[in-house]
């Protein structure tokens, strides 16, 4: 019998064990469809069995399809008959609370992991309505939760979906309290669901409490607290939720502070798991925000914000300075090279990071301040002049939130890719609401002194250096390239870049799979991306401003960049 008929067999009895198991009508016909078309939907069938999701970066994620491969009702099922089970052994006490976006499934995901949870004799509070991940988050400590479950993709492409899992202090401990999962608890955890038996075995219970709005407005209200209660208000603010969750905590929110209420692009002002006006519903795509920069300008708004889609990241845009926007730079018509709409710029999440960390230090806000490694040096320089503890973890607000290991009080903590969390004890994960208040105190502070975010960047730059980051990010096919690239690179390390000698190379192998190269005034971090198919560089060059002359100075780091980006795509043979 050739190979190809046997795999076709076998893939195809796996299939139908899969049907037998499967608690959804709708998937189970959906599987079925795929298996009338065999032998031509052969490929198909294989991906959908190439193997379970696993716990990874974020949890589960995967496009909304039946099979192992997948997020559907059963994959939830298990996945939370595990996660149950794990807890019970654990000896963990308290009820499970689970929250929902407003993608294709997230309720009947969320109300079946309340169901597997008081099946199993534990109680299941579930969010009232579609809502942002920290408010998921914030309500794990606020309650005394056991630990918290996030039905959510954050900014994924509309066919996606995930499940997120955070930890209450009882078993997460004081610096993992409301914070997602870190080993050994995700292999524990991962070990669990493969424990599961036949679905059709596990106890479904009611659809557990749903919690009335009251959590909501004790969120928005200690989100308020963040900020001064005596600072200036004045400021126009233009603001996008992208399709998501996102408007009605903020918009509340800014009330509450006394802020004007954002204007809303109407377009994308309530949820629509369709995001039917972006091709990609992340803020730093090209093109994403373009409705949002053409409110501002349109409104007079002095600042633009946008929330993705769980409204767990922000981004910030400014109007530019210089002859184009003394000249009422237009909006309309098609994003600049760099990605930015015409006449306003994108703030990169070190940009932003800094800007927020920079606020709080003159606040007076004493602790630790912390970063990722792929993430600006800036933070480190701040900090080292401010005297204030500083550190850096690996990737993820997981990881963030445990920085110091609790020798110093966490205040502040940020990654580049839109990640901000201004106050640890509220939530101890990226927050997009809490992130925008103080992007708005900042702002309107400035604003009332004849100042703007970008007067303040190059203040700092004026004082530590100017501080460029990019980053050269490649997406693969097949997954064996990345694998080579990162050989590529560990074999023929670099000895030079931008002329100037290699003077520290780490490679953080067995712990992470993260290649880093230091010069006297560049850094490079190289790591495969933990969500996507996609290799990463994070690059970085200083040019310091000894004369003044920031503009100059900048225009000094972007050629740099370039050229620091030709010398990593060579050198990774990409």
């Amino acid at each position: 019998m050739p190979a190809e008929t046997t795999d076709i067999d076998d893939i195809r009895e796996r299939a139908r064990r899969w049907l037998d198991d499967d608690p959804d009508p709708a998937s189970r016909e959906e599987l079925r469809a795929v298996l009338d078309r065999l032998p031509a939907s052969a490929p198909e069938l294989a991906d959908r069995f190439a193997g379970p999701l696993t716990f990874g970066t974020a949890g589960l994620r995967g496009p909304l399809r039946a099979g192992p491969n997948g997020m559907n009702l059963a994959v939830v099922t298990q996945a939370a008959a595990g996660l149950v089970a794990w807890l019970a052994a654990q000896g963990g006490s308290g009820p499970l609370v689970i929250g929902y976006d407003a993608r294709h499934g997230s309720r009947e995901f969320a109300e079946r992991t309340a169901q597997v949870a008081t099946g199993a004799g534990r109680p299941a509070l579930l969010l009232p309505r579609p809502l942002p991940t920290p408010v998921l988050a914030y309500a794990v400590r606020h309650l005394g939760a056991v630990a918290g479950v996030m039905v959510t993709a954050s900014h994924n492409p509309p066919q996606d979906n995930g499940y997120k899992v955070y930890l209450g202090a009882e078993l997460g401990g004081t610096l993992g309290a409301g914070a997602q999962i870190v080993p050994p608890a995700d292999a524990g955890i991962e070990a669990a669901i493969r424990s599961v038996g036949p679905l059709a075995e596990v106890p479904l219970g009611p659809a557990g409490q749903v919690l009335g709005d009251d959590l909501v407005v004790s969120y928005v209200e200690r989100a308020t607290a963040v900020i001064d209660q005596d600072g200036s208000r004045d400021l126009a603010v233009a603001y996008t939720p992208l399709h998501g969750v996102g408007a009605a905590v903020l918009t509340a929110a800014f009330a509450r502070a006394g802020f004007p209420v954002p204007g809303v692009v109407p377009e994308q002002a309530e949820p629509d798991p369709a995001f039917p006006t972006v091709s990609f519903p992340n803020p730093e795509e090209p093109g994403a925000v373009d409705r949002l920069v053409a409110l501002a300008e349109a409104t007079g708004a002095d600042i633009a914000i946008a929330n993705d889609p769980d409204a767990d990241r922000c981004a910030v845009a400014v109007r530019e300075t210089g002859p184009a926007a003394s000249a009422g730079g237009a909006v309309a018509g098609p994003a600049q090279p760099d990605g930015n709409p015409p006449g306003w710029r994108m703030l990169r999440g070190d940009e932003v990071g800094v800007l927020l960390a920079d606020h709080l230090m003159r606040r007076g806000v004493t602790g630790l301040y912390a970063t990722t490694i792929v993430s600006s040096s800036l933070l480190r320089a701040m900090c080292a002049a401010r005297g204030l503890p500083y550190d850096e973890t690996l990737t993820g607000f997981k990881w963030i939130v445990r920085a110091g290991g609790g020798a110093e009080p966490l205040v502040f903590g940020y990654e580049e890719a839109l990640g901000y969390c201004v106050a640890p004890e509220h939530v101890r994960d990226k927050d997009g609401i809490t992130a925008a208040l103080t992007v708005a105190e900042l702002a309107a502070g400035l604003k009332a002194r004849g100042r703007t975010l970008t007067d303040r960047l190059d203040e700092l730059a004026a004082e530590f250096g100017v501080h460029h980051t990019d980053q050269l990010s490649v997406r693969v096919d097949d997954l064996r390239e990345i694998a080579a690239a990162m050989a590529r690179i560990r074999a023929a390390t670099p000895t030079a870049l931008l002329g100037q000698p290699v003077t520290e190379a780490q490679d953080l192998l067995p712990e992470a799979d993260v290649v880093i190269l230091r010069t006297g005034t560049a850094r490079v971090v190289i790591r495969p991306s933990g969500t996507e198919p996609k290799l990463k560089a994070y690059l970085e060059v200083v040019e310091p401003v000894p004369d003044g002359d920031v503009a100059a100075a900048r225009a000094r780091a972007t050629h740099a960049i370039a050229a620091l980006r030709a010398e990593m795509s060579t050198a990774l043979g990409l």
